[in-house]
């Protein structure tokens, strides 16, 4: 009887309802891809099968940098004395930033602050962004996740270049051995310290890109059982709603863990004497 009642909806219902309902259902085969998810504003205006839509993880991840570069120009461009309504949201946040970053590198925070800043702000909209009628998370996608975590690894590498030397990064990533029996061990150490430098950008990528993707397939699935009770309501069931309180609070915790294994990652490759290593 339920299965007649959710294909009777699937047929009734706008095109992008039939995967949450075969989820529903059980039929994850009919979903594609097996994961349910909800219609975006481009899978909305250019079709699902369209380039567009095969490109909306890049189209959302380019509109959350474009908001934010607007934001920031305008609050620059504007800024007074005494500040406004935004100028001191936006400053209220920087500074707070600032803060956290400070507490891990101390007074080299100054200098990494525009990255890492960024970076939290950045990730922190684009999981947000899937929260959003018609929104879609860019964090749903391996690729997205991945281009963030390799240019964290890149970056991190560069810093410890930099400020170590060339002959002082190698001695780092040797373990910087200091009496014999340290020495004896590079052998062994060398490999494990690179293997350990190339596992962090996977694991930066696969934790933001799971988290995200089950927190955003999770709304998808309570969207399609709130539809699916409430057979001829074009609104349904807000079964999703406690969970949309979760996924903001997820969604900051994610941004927050990146951003914080980012700050660790480039603290392990400062000078020695700079920090607790």
């Amino acid at each position: 009887m339920i299965l007649l009642i959710l294909d009777r909806i699937a047929l009734i219902a706008p095109t992008w309802i039939g995967p949450l309902l075969a989820v529903a259902s059980g039929d994850a085969q009919a979903a594609e891809g097996g994961a349910p998810k909800l219609p975006s504003l481009v899978e909305l205006l250019f079709g699902p099968d369209s380039i567009a839509e095969h490109w909306v993880n890049v189209i959302y991840a380019f509109a959350v940098g474009i908001f934010l570069s607007l934001v920031c120009m305008r609050v620059y461009a504007k800024r007074q004395m005494i500040p406004g309504k935004l100028q001191n949201a936006v400053e209220m946040m920087v500074e707070g930033m600032y803060n956290f970053i400070e507490s891990i590198l101390g007074h080299e925070a100054k200098r990494y602050v525009p990255y890492l800043g960024s970076l939290f702000f950045y990730i922190l909209l684009m999981n947000w962004i899937g929260m959003i009628p018609l929104g879609h998370s860019p964090s749903t996608s391996l690729n997205i996740t991945a281009s963030l975590a390799i240019l964290t690894f890149l970056y991190a590498q560069w810093t410890g270049i930099t400020r170590l030397g060339a002959l002082g990064y190698l001695h780092h990533m040797a373990g910087s051995p200091r009496d014999v029996i340290s020495w004896c061990m590079v052998p062994l150490l060398f490999p494990l310290h690179i293997i350990g430098e190339l596992a962090k950008p996977f694991s930066l990528a696969l934790r933001l890109f799971g988290n995200i993707t089950g927190e955003d397939t999770l709304v998808a699935v309570f969207v399609g059982l709130g539809i699916a009770i409430l057979a001829f309501s074009p609104v349904g069931v807000p079964l999703q709603l406690p969970f949309y309180f979760l996924g903001l609070l997820l969604s900051t915790i994610q941004a927050l863990v990146f951003t914080l294994l980012s700050t660790i990652y480039i603290l392990l490759m400062l000078p020695h004497e700079e920090h607790a290593h």
